[in-house]
């Protein structure tokens, strides 16, 4: 199964620049050896369960908990059976229709 998510958590009490804080959550998932692709509005990450993916959100949110009393946070998931690798499938398939070359 794959298990496609596309989330944004940050506070919203530290300012008006909060990559700090991003960056933490960044790491956290980075460390897990999840694959993710960091985007200008969010980050995207492959888990094979539900539960791997809400336990890697809520990680998140414990790398903000200590410091801050307002954290904003979107999820969305798309969850498919017998598929795999998505993350960089669904983008390859999209260029494979525009006749664009796909990277290996």
């Amino acid at each position: 199964m794959s298990v496609l998510v596309e989330f944004a958590m940050f506070p919203t009490d530290r300012g008006e620049s909060v990559s700090p804080y991003v960056s933490r959550i960044i790491k956290l998932i980075d460390e897990s050896g999840i694959p993710y692709k960091l985007t200008p509005m969010g980050t995207v990450f492959e888990t094979e369960t539900v539960e791997e993916a809400l336990e890697l959100i809520g990680k998140a949110y414990k790398q903000l908990e200590p410091d801050c009393n307002r954290v904003y946070s979107v999820v969305k998931f798309d969850i498919r059976k017998g598929k795999s690798n998505r993350l960089e499938q669904k983008i390859k398939s999209v260029e494979e229709k525009l006749g664009r070359e796909v990277s290996k």
